[in-house]
């Protein structure tokens, strides 16, 4: 993918070729990347394993089959205060009330009172961290007036991230006819989460919660378990099975694995766990081409100048193969002749990056700086030269 140097740290990326096999198309078992030994075999009913800064599926199992996401469903409700945050239209600090249809939510509860005053903070570490469904709710009521109109809000944001597998009924994750989402919207959701709003989702790493005297750890215990998971959310309900979204960073690149449908709560752990380590060991993140970086010069035709240096505008990340990246040759190419005037930033040509023959990534070469016309005399000369070339 390609990433514009000159765009705030955090903004989305635009991934330019699908380097790996492993796709975002639904498969019947996992698809390993070619020459690479294959990913696990989960016997859970779908998962998706993302690099996140690049959006490089690594791995799959019915990644777009429809499934029951239970309380996975609040990386979406956190994503949309998450938001409101951001824009202004909430705040820590401003109280909730909580009312009767929050306080008497069944399943994971914060275990709110009933008419209390709670902060929006507050709900958010009940919510996210002791998952409570109480929380989730008073948080969407606040914020939309009623819960209906907050999964709205929740159903607009999933489509703007193109999650097209997905469809919202509550904030919750509480079972419902035609609530679902899939493997794959679940990791773009957590993708954007990670990239839009990167310090409101270090709440997800907390360990513990306590509010009215009751203390309650996170449902997440990979994070007891391995110190490079920071989150997500875990989710689980008799239809649903047990749900986990697992992210971790080790070496500057960051996973996201999501499994749906595990049997069991310590075979979600597991296979989260197994599916993070099979990304770590076999791929790499690495920068192939730098923005700014020297791409050789080219002959003027026309110009102030005769010869101009090439450049690109963009980095090119990637995620590989470990070592793949030791195969990658680069094939420039200039649209001669070229003729003054150049402007800064205008294509001139292209670089290919080309593995085992096949081109993975192409960008655009601008020269490093404008060239003007040149006098009569230079445009003159240049002309009669070019009918030579």
């Amino acid at each position: 993918m390609i990433r514009n140097s000159t765009r705030r740290s955090g903004t989305r990326a635009i991934l330019l070729a699908a380097a790996l096999a492993a796709g975002t198309a639904a498969a019947q078992t996992p698809r390993p990347v070619a020459e690479l030994p294959a990913p696990p075999a989960l016997n859970v009913s779908s998962f998706v394993l993302m690099e996140q800064e690049t959006g490089t599926i690594l791995a799959s199992l019915e990644p777009d089959l429809r499934v029951e996401p239970a309380s996975i469903t609040k990386i979406m409700s956190a994503y949309a205060v998450f938001e409101a945050l951001a824009a202004g239209e909430a705040s820590f600090h401003e109280e909730a009330v909580i009312s009767e249809k929050a306080w008497r939510m069944q399943g994971s509860r914060t275990f709110l009172d009933l008419n209390s005053r709670v902060s929006v903070e507050n709900l958010l570490l009940g919510m996210i961290v002791q998952s409570g469904n109480d929380a989730s709710v008073a948080l969407a009521e606040h914020l939309a007036g009623a819960e209906e109109d907050f999964t709205i809000l929740m159903n607009a944001i999933a489509q703007r991230l193109g999650m097209t597998g997905t469809n919202f009924e509550n904030s919750t994750g509480w079972p419902g006819e035609n609530h679902y989402t899939t493997a794959m919207d679940t990791a773009i959701l957590t993708r954007a989460m990670i990239q839009d709003y990167p310090t409101l989702y270090g709440m997800h790493a907390l360990r513990e919660f306590t509010w009215n005297g009751i203390r309650q750890p996170n449902r997440n215990t990979l994070l007891a378990r391995d110190a490079t998971v920071d989150g997500v959310k875990t989710g689980h309900t008799e239809s649903a099975g047990y749900c986990l979204v697992a992210s971790a960073v080790r070496d500057e690149m960051r996973l996201i694995a999501v499994v749906m449908g595990a049997a069991s709560e310590s075979q979600r752990v597991q296979d989260a766990l197994r599916l993070l380590s099979y990304g770590f060991r076999y791929f790499e993140t690495r920068t192939l081409l730098q923005a700014g970086a020297d791409f050789g010069s080219a002959r003027v035709w026309k110009g102030e100048d005769t010869v101009v240096g090439l450049t690109v505008q963009d980095d090119v990340v990637m995620t590989l193969p470990k070592r793949a990246s030791e195969r990658i040759e680069t094939r420039v190419v200039i649209d001669e002749p070229l003729i003054a005037p150049l402007e800064a930033g205008q294509r001139v040509g292209k670089i290919a990056l080309i593995q085992d023959g096949e081109t993975i990534a192409e960008l655009e070469l601008v020269p490093e700086r404008a060239v003007p016309s040149g006098g009569l005399w230079q445009r003159t000369r240049d002309s009669v030269l070019l009918w030579f070339e």
